[in-house]
């Protein structure tokens, strides 16, 4: 630990008392590697405020010397976004003790959570008052709401609400001069200038540390049907989608998923069932769902299908009988990453391209893939709805990890990301840019997006001292010791 280091850790004790600062090494240790385990750093201690008044003291406290901070919640990050740097340079500023509900207001449809708050539990606590929180990934029960706000988190949901930029009403956040900014109000109209509150959704941390954020609900779901369909191609299932959203405004998940995959599935997580007899070159698992318990969601789900079974769009299709069964098509779903890890190492990659695109680019860019790389397998699955799919380069059969990560995987993920951005996309859809994808991000946006990057990261951190290398590239701060 740096002496100035010592002095933040000791300024920090004296703010929020022997709970607000964690210096042993082992209770510090899980807390340095990244959700995938790509990423390991070093830090000396964790700063645990309980109030945005704590937090906002304690970044005054490193501001004055000179030590930068990794603003951390559920460390549920897919691209290392809230990893400390290996240097030890910096502290973790976690947001855990920010646990607070401060209000779930059914009849103005908003929540007030902190940042520590889980996902499950702001899910529970709408439910417990009729509503809900309608934002759902598999993290759900470590990610919390400062992190899912700094991420600008998406979901299984996004095809109907949006993504948490959508959702997100109002903010609160520590600046990284140790001011507060108070925008929790949810006005509906504001005219002041820059959104400071949207600036800050998606800045991963390196703008302030967000301690609160106001948050939209909707009515709770009554009633809901799931439905899995196996189709021909990536082109058949976006052609039902738009059949689908012509006839009713109820469907909220449009998941595609490859054959492939799901026998990766069925294969390696214990209990899971193929939904439909019969192999398929790819499968679709639906959800609509109303807050009215009298909508004929099942009925209108099933002839929508019989219709498109008609028309030869879907070989075939099944809708859940009941919850338990809606239940295990999701839990298909969500193993999907678990069961390619399982299979072996993969370059994993979370892109978008327009929508109209999605269908070609799927099965041009895996072709393209494993010509490129012979013996690899490559697919996408995910959200077709809103053209983000998850697009994994699997290794060749018994090439080792670090040889595959090492040597092989820099150069198709450059090869993914050409594409994506040929074909008017993005290289980072849901989970952000964090260090994973920087150097990528640098090689591949436009003079004028990476100098209003660095202009903003600039204005809002001069001393360059909050979360480090991450998101945008900077020159290194003297300060940043």
């Amino acid at each position: 630990m740096t002496p100035a280091q010592s002095q933040l850790v000791e300024e920090a004790q004296r703010i929020g008392g022997a709970r607000a600062v964690v210096t042993d090494p082992a209770d510090i240790e899980p807390w340095l590697t990244d959700w995938r385990g790509r990423y390991h750093g070093t830090a000396a201690a964790i700063l645990l405020p309980a109030t945005t008044a704590e937090a906002a003291a304690m970044v005054r406290a490193a501001r004055s010397a000179g030590v930068a901070l990794v603003p951390q919640g559920g460390n549920t990050s897919m691209v290392g976004g809230a990893t400390p740097p290996a240097d030890g340079r910096a502290l973790i500023l976690s947001t855990r003790r920010m646990r607070g509900l401060r209000s779930v207001d059914a009849a103005a449809g908003l929540a007030v959570a902190e940042a520590g708050v889980i996902l499950a539990e702001l899910h529970d606590a709408a439910n417990g008052v009729g509503m809900r929180f309608p934002l759902t990934l598999g993290a759900r029960g470590s990610a919390t709401i400062g992190g899912l706000v700094s991420t600008n988190a998406g979901g299984t949901q996004v095809l109907r609400f949006g993504t948490m930029r959508r959702l997100v009403a109002g903010v609160e956040a520590v600046l990284p001069d140790g001011s507060i900014h108070d925008g929790l109000s949810a006005l509906k109209k504001d005219n002041r200038g820059y959104d400071l509150n949207q600036l800050l959704v998606g800045a991963e941390g390196t703008l302030g540390l967000v301690t609160a954020a106001a948050l939209t609900l909707a009515p709770a779901v009554r009633i809901r049907a799931v439905g899995w369909a196996g189709v021909a191609s990536p082109a058949d299932a976006l052609t039902l989608l738009r059949r689908m959203e012509a006839h009713t405004s109820t469907i909220e998940s449009f998941e595609i998923i490859p054959g492939s995959s799901l026998r990766l599935v069925v294969e390696h997580i214990p209990g899971a069932r193929a939904p439909l007899a019969g192999d398929h070159p790819w499968h679709l698992l639906i959800e609509a769902a109303s807050g009215d318990p009298s909508a004929p969601l099942t009925e209108t789900l099933e002839a929508l299908l019989a219709e498109a079974i008609e028309a030869g769009l879907v070989a075939d299709a099944v809708i859940a009988a009941s919850e338990a069964q809606a239940e295990a098509f999701w839990r298909l779903r969500d193993s999907l990453s678990e069961a390619e890890r399982a299979a072996g190492p993969a370059a994993q990659h979370d892109i978008s391209v327009p929508v109209a695109v999605m269908p070609r680019f799927m099965i041009e860019a895996a072709a393209a893939l494993e010509a490129a790389f012979p013996g690899s397998h490559a697919s996408g699955f995910g959200h077709l709805g809103d053209g983000n799919v998850h697009f994994h380069v699997r290794a060749p059969a018994g090439m080792a990890a670090d040889h595959w990560y090492g040597e092989v995987a820099p150069h198709a993920t450059r090869m993914v990301h050409d594409m994506v951005v040929a074909a008017g996309g993005s290289i980072s859809a849901e989970h952000g840019i964090g260090q994973m994808k920087l150097d990528e991000l640098e090689r591949l946006s436009s003079p004028a997006h990476l100098a209003a990057l660095r202009g903003i990261k600039s204005a809002f951190d001069p001393m360059g001292l909050f979360n480090p290398g991450k998101l945008v590239k900077v020159a290194p701060s003297d300060a940043a010791t």
